[in-house]
């Protein structure tokens, strides 16, 4: 039967002498094999019971209380509340990764960006991001999950739709015309990007469009100046013109 010295289990584990020889002190790990001139070795069992001290460890659970379910959890119940641990930080990541990218995207929509602005814009995208949803059925609810550009996500359908706002507000303040070639070529992107997002369902991308120009506080989505949704009206128009 293998055994380990103290020396090779801190390697192993790249874990301190110091720490192992302090779990030894207080009872918590002591290694259970003597040879005849009083050295000792870690065994297999040991070095199962040292996973389950860092796995709790790791979960922020003081030493006493380690001690206490030691023997009362087996590895894999120790495994599985680890699991759990790590699902719930990984979703907590997952959300503070969304809210940075929303921030991000927002940047690029906007040209200045108050701190108020930002406050009310994460607020309102951890409460009510959802809340456009309502307006549709089931079926439809599944296709435009999948579709709609999120500012939470950094995809490239995302990062065309903050272009062609940017392009519109762009034109707006100088003056450009939806009825013109700057507005024919958005028109254009705009139907190119509607027609991927719904299929070809002219009725839903109508029903969404109407849900769109709604006052943001009720849907959910991202606030789009009345101006930016008016010219981009007029431009797909001017395009199937």
């Amino acid at each position: 039967m293998k055994r380990w010295t103290t020396g090779e289990v801190a390697k192993e584990r790249n874990i301190s002498i110091r720490t192992l020889r302090y779990y030894d002190q207080i009872d918590l790990l002591t290694p259970s094999f003597k040879n005849a001139s009083g050295k000792r070795y870690y065994s297999e069992d040991d070095l199962f019971t040292l996973e389950k001290i860092i796995i709790l460890k790791s979960l922020s659970l003081p030493l006493e209380d380690i001690r206490y379910i030691l023997d009362k959890l087996s590895f894999k119940q120790v495994l599985v509340s680890h699991y759990n641990y790590l699902q719930e930080q990984l979703s907590t990541l997952q959300t503070s990764i969304s809210n940075t990218t929303s921030l991000i995207n927002m940047m690029d929509l906007e040209e200045s960006l108050p701190w108020e602005r930002v406050s009310e814009l994460v607020r309102r995208s951890q409460h009510n991001s959802k809340k456009w949803m309502d307006y549709f059925q089931e079926n439809e609810q599944a296709l435009l999950q999948k579709s709609v550009p999120n500012l939470s996500n950094n995809d490239e359908t995302t990062q065309q739709y903050i272009s062609l706002i940017r392009r519109m507000e762009k034109c707006i303040k100088h003056n450009v015309e939806p009825e013109s070639e700057e507005g024919f070529q958005i028109g254009t992107r705009l139907l190119e990007r509607s027609n991927d997002m719904f299929q070809g369902d002219k009725e839903l991308m109508d029903k969404f469009w109407k849900v769109r120009k709604q006052p943001a506080e009720d849907t959910g989505l991202y606030p789009i100046s009345d101006d930016v949704l008016e010219f981009a009206e007029r431009c797909m128009e001017y395009v199937m013109s």
